[in-house]
């Protein structure tokens, strides 16, 4: 592996019309235009709304070029802030076994569940197996609810439910806290943050809960109402929770 920061090719994110769902391609860049920034350009009705870089480093490669991955995050935030003051940001770290071997950028891509990093783990495993390949039909199938931290999103048989940012955060909340009722005050406690708007109504709490259950709609039965306490997180066996691998650097 080299002892260089590592990037994947950059993603575009597109719409699929038969499903409204976003997703993410890869967009193709000739090796010639390697050291030019790629175009991205909106396909179809879609619009383009950011992009993904995965970077494939680890703490004793980053010791060694005189940083740490801490700083690198930070100095990479302070740099789309100087050029790009309305973009926001979030970073979050991959976690390995140690010696679990594979370049570092495609531990990254799967352990944040880059689709594309994982159709390629799939399509290996059926090589192994001596399957037939047919990625895009064993992605189809997917069912249930997954609840995906990594990307703050919600996904219902693998179509995203566009939920709001305070939907997904009361959810995560839930998620978190799985196993007990969370108060409606504790939750205006975890999403609301002190400082920064004025401090929400409890009904407020029950507003947003009503509206994230219509999106749920068959699986609105995973938020359920503890009276006297507040709402607790339900998982079925057809509920799967994608995990932040660790602690996002740009909050420490």
């Amino acid at each position: 592996m080299s002892s260089n920061v590592t990037a994947l090719r950059p993603h575009q994110i597109v719409t699929d019309p038969r499903s409204n769902a976003a997703r993410a391609i890869d967009i193709q860049q000739a090796p010639e235009a390697e050291t030019h920034a790629p175009t991205l350009q909106a396909v179809g009705a879609a619009e383009t709304r950011g992009f993904v870089l995965y970077v494939g480093l680890d703490e004793a490669k980053a010791a060694a070029d005189g940083t740490s991955l801490t700083e690198l995050v930070q100095e990479l935030r302070r740099l789309t802030a100087q050029l790009a003051p309305h973009a926001t940001t979030h970073a979050s770290v991959a976690l390995a076994p140690k010696g679990a071997g594979g370049r570092d950028v495609d531990v990254v891509r799967l352990a944040l569940g880059d689709r594309q990093a994982l159709a390629e783990r799939e399509a290996a495993k059926r090589a192994q197996l001596g399957l037939p390949q047919d990625i895009h039909a064993a992605q189809d199938e997917v069912e249930g609810v997954t609840i995906d931290t990594t990307r703050h999103r919600i996904l219902i048989d693998g179509e995203n439910i566009h939920a709001t940012y305070t939907e997904f955060e009361l959810l995560q909340a839930l998620v978190l806290r799985e196993g007990r009722a969370a108060s409606r005050d504790e939750l205006i406690d975890v999403v609301w943050h002190e400082g920064e708007e004025e401090r929400p109504s409890e009904r407020t709490i029950d507003v947003h809960i009503r509206r994230l259950r219509a999106k749920l709609g068959g699986y609105s039965d995973i938020i359920r109402t503890v009276r006297g306490q507040g709402y607790r997180f339900d998982r079925h066996a057809d509920v799967e929770v994608l995990r932040r691998p660790s602690k996002s650097p740009d909050r420490i």
